[in-house]
């Protein structure tokens, strides 16, 4: 789904994160399941992830992340007009986790509901929030990725169960003015022909749980890894080469690459098909596994903070998930 050209250029005016304090490591999985270490590390290149206390949800992350977001961004909660977030394990099927992130900041006067596309979630949110801003029916955003995957991993499958971790990642979005960062293009797209390529099948209205089935493990994370593989580089390059054309940028232009942290076989061979050299590509999957939509909200703070890119640098994300779905944006810092 491509766009065109807005009437009012949107920045990115501040980015904030949050992981539990518990670390899962490679060595403590190998304890529960049939894996090592080496196993995970070599298929994966995940060598730790962080687990949700029994006592904290999907919102509670999120509101950690928008806090830091929104002190970056210097708008008080109550000034904030539009919240999304993105999820795929929410607080509650109904009300929106967002409503209890709004909640949770005291922002009484900001419209708030979720959206789900896994992985893709949290760009799928960008290039909605971009769009109503720029459109002019909002002044800014706060979009969030967040999930709490271990409450939906099953822990004696040692093909899904070692590439799940909990945590938030979030942005503040305003209008830009002359001389700032804009978002420079947006691409998102679904192919629901696959949706059994990666799913939950068990927990909606298609499959209850019930007395009956609640050892069967179907409200659990399921995947078919080497098909989900082909199909997410081929989509993630294709979705970024898109906002790379549509920004009129070359890949040496490009400062820095976010993609979506998920294995780093799938990040290796997007930085080679984009052209663009591994120590401009930013990896942070080893520190915390999959986060799904939380994972590149989480790498763009993380690399903001820590100084990957500076002002006026061109940087551009790139994800996929469930769905199936993928997403990119191209952004000038």
């Amino acid at each position: 789904m491509t766009e065109t050209s807005p009437s009012i250029p949107v920045r990115i005016a501040g980015t904030g994160s949050y992981v539990p304090e518990k670390i899962l490591t490679n060595a403590e999985l190998a304890d529960r399941v049939d894996t090592s270490d080496e196993w995970i590390v070599t298929r994966t290149g995940i060598k730790q992830r962080h687990i949700a206390a029994d006592d904290e949800f999907t919102s509670h992350m999120a509101t950690h992340a928008a806090r830091r977001a929104l002190e970056q961004a210097g708008i008080a909660p109550e000034d904030l007009e539009l919240i999304i977030v993105a999820t795929i394990t929410p607080d509650t099927l109904t009300p929106a986790t967002a409503c209890y992130v709004q909640q949770n900041l005291g922002a009484v006067g900001a419209v708030a509901f979720d959206i789900s596309a896994a992985c893709s979630g949290f760009l799928y949110a960008m290039k909605i929030s971009k769009r109503l801003i720029s459109d002019g029916a909002f002044k800014n955003a706060l979009i969030i990725g967040a999930e709490k995957l271990s409450a939906f991993v099953n822990w004696e499958d040692r093909s899904t169960c070692v590439l799940f971790g909990d945590g938030a990642g979030a942005a503040v979005l305003t209008r830009a003015e002359p001389g700032q960062g804009e978002i420079l293009a947006t691409e998102m797209g679904s192919d629901g022909r696959l949706t059994h390529l990666l799913n939950i099948p068990g927990g909606g209205s298609a499959c209850p749980i019930t007395t009956q089935n609640a050892g069967e493990h179907l409200a659990t994370l399921a995947m078919l890894g080497k098909e989900v593989f082909k199909h997410a580089v081929t989509r993630m390059k294709e979705a970024a080469e898109k906002v790379i054309e549509r920004s009129d940028l070359k890949p040496e232009d490009i400062a820095c690459v976010i993609p979506h942290q998920a294995n780093l076989r799938i990040i290796d061979a997007i930085a080679d098909r984009l052209a663009v050299p591994n120590d401009r590509v930013f990896v942070n999957l080893d520190k915390y596994g999959n986060t799904s939509a939380a994972a590149v909200a989480i790498a763009l703070d993380e690399a903001n903070r820590t100084g990957a890119f500076k002002r006026g640098d061109h940087i551009v994300l790139v994800v996929f998930g469930a769905g199936l779905t993928w997403a990119a944006a191209a952004v000038r810092w």
